[in-house]
Parts: C-alpha cells; sequence; structure tokens
C-alpha cells in the first residue's frame, strides 16, 4: 500500500488551492534548500569545540 499517482495529484490539486500558483515556486524551492541543508548536515562530522568547555571551568590557583 503506497501513494499512488490519483493520491499526488488530490494533494497537488489542494496545494494550489491553498497557495496559489504563484507561490508554488517558492514554497518548492523553499523544501529544496531544507532538503539539501539537511542532506549537508549529516554528512558533515560534529565540530567539537574544546574551548567553550575551558571558559567554564573556574581558573586553577598557582602553586
Amino acid at each position: 500500500m503506497g501513494i499512488s499517482f490519483t493520491h499526488l495529484l488530490i494533494v497537488l490539486v489542494i496545494v494550489i488551492l491553498l497557495f496559489g500558483t504563484s507561490k508554488l515556486p517558492e514554497f518548492g524551492s523553499g523544501i529544496g534548500k531544507a532538503i539539501k541543508g539537511f542532506k549537508k548536515a549529516m554528512s558533515e562530522p560534529e565540530e567539537i569545540d574544546v574551548s567553550a568547555d575551558k571558559k567554564d571551568e573556574p581558573p586553577r590557583p598557582k602553586q
């Protein structure tokens, strides 16, 4: 059980009725940018900022 062409067509008609044809290109490009950003964030390794952790520690007394 999946999404058929008829279901997609009905959803497209509803979207056109809600947003109008002038907003569709903006809507599509916004979704495309969001997907690209998500894929980029998932493929990049996390950057760990070690210096931020050291700022929170109180200074050590000199011996």
